[in-house]
């Protein structure tokens, strides 16, 4: 079971973010992740089935394929930082109020629903000013944190698919070949607001590029599982991709004790302490998160194999899938301890 646990990523790492995080979470004094929380955790989720969420309905799936697939990459285009003081943001949408991530699908069903908004429309997405987007991203509370950021993607999104492909983001889908490591590639090259990378120094001075391209693949992720129907969403090797590494899954981490922040760490992040993007500590529980998830999914499939579950009832567990069981746990803070806070378009 100990062979589960080392910081080995494999040899095909085509992204490259469990090679360059396996480093930091490996060597840093801030954090740890504990095998036996991991063996716990998977023992207990050995035969739980994947998640399922009502607020699903809120993506727009009833657009026709090559719209939904513009609408999908501005959806994740905005996918970032939702936390704040209360009263935080907030989207009431047909008697319901909704938030986080889901107060953001349901602003752009509304804006496509009611407001009649072409939000598939690559030069109106590039063409939008800041009181269009105020409304579009309209609600209850605070406004949604980093505004000015959010109109730049969004902007940045529509002149891309003009410039290069002809408006159309199933262009740089149909380019990937239907490979997902490929197309996260391609997201990343193509849009610099999802180039989630950053500089991390080791101890010792030495300085190395740490990848997490968080945005970009769960905009892949989001493509199989939402288009599934569709050549171009029948992508191959969603299980390379890594978890998508935000806030709230390295919240549930902690409270199953798999994550472990060194103090003076977890005092910091326990007092609402805002960490800076990029900075040591925050590099390290991004990294962290990454390599949570590995462990988790190879202890999923090690849990299965011995207990004889039915190969019929789960395919095998992939980090990403991981990521969506330990996400949808985090929707209900109960009982959680803080998430560290970060101001940061990458998540």
């Amino acid at each position: 079971m100990n062979d589960l646990f080392r910081f080995d990523p494999p040899a095909d790492d085509a992204l490259g973010v469990l090679t360059s995080t396996a480093l930091v979470v490996h060597k840093s004094p801030w954090v740890r992740l504990d095998p036996g929380a991991v063996t716990r955790f998977a023992r207990a989720h050995r035969e739980t089935p994947p998640p399922q969420h009502e607020e699903e309905a809120l993506h727009c799936t009833f657009l026709e394929p090559q719209r939904f697939l513009n609408y999908l990459v501005a959806l994740e285009a905005l996918n970032f930082c939702f936390w704040d003081s209360e009263p935080r943001w907030r989207v009431r949408h047909e008697g319901r109020v909704y938030d986080g991530y889901w107060a953001l699908a349901a602003a752009l069903r509304r804006a496509i629903r009611e407001d009649g908004l072409e939000l598939w429309d690559a030069g109106f997405l590039a063409g939008l000013d800041m009181p269009q987007v105020s409304r579009l991203l309209r609600g209850e509370g605070r406004p949604i944190p980093l505004l000015e950021q959010r109109l730049a993607n969004l902007r940045e999104v529509g002149q891309v698919l003009m410039d290069r492909w002809e408006g159309q983001f199933g262009n740089v889908v149909q380019a990937s070949g239907g490979d997902a490591a490929r197309l996260v590639a391609a997201i990343v090259a193509e849009f610099p607001s999802f180039d989630d990378r950053v500089s991390w120094t080791a101890a010792g001075g030495r300085e190395t590029t740490v990848r997490f391209y968080k945005r970009a693949q769960i905009c892949a992720a989001d493509l199989a599982r939402l288009l599934p129907g569709h050549p171009l969403g029948r992508l191959q090797g969603i299980e390379r991709l890594t978890a998508f590494a935000d806030y709230k899954v390295p919240q549930v981490m902690r409270a199953e004790g798999i994550l472990v922040l060194v103090s003076p760490l977890a005092q910091r992040v326990d007092r609402g302490e805002e960490l800076p993007a990029g900075s040591g500590e925050e590099v390290a529980i991004r990294a962290a998160t990454i390599w949570g998830c590995e462990w988790i999914a190879r202890a999923l499939n090690h849990e299965r194999a011995a207990k004889e579950v039915s190969p019929n009832a789960f395919n095998p567990a992939t980090a990403a899938e991981v990521d969506y069981l330990l996400w949808s746990a985090g929707q209900d803070s109960t009982g959680l301890p803080p998430y560290h806070r970060t101001r940061t378009g990458c998540y």
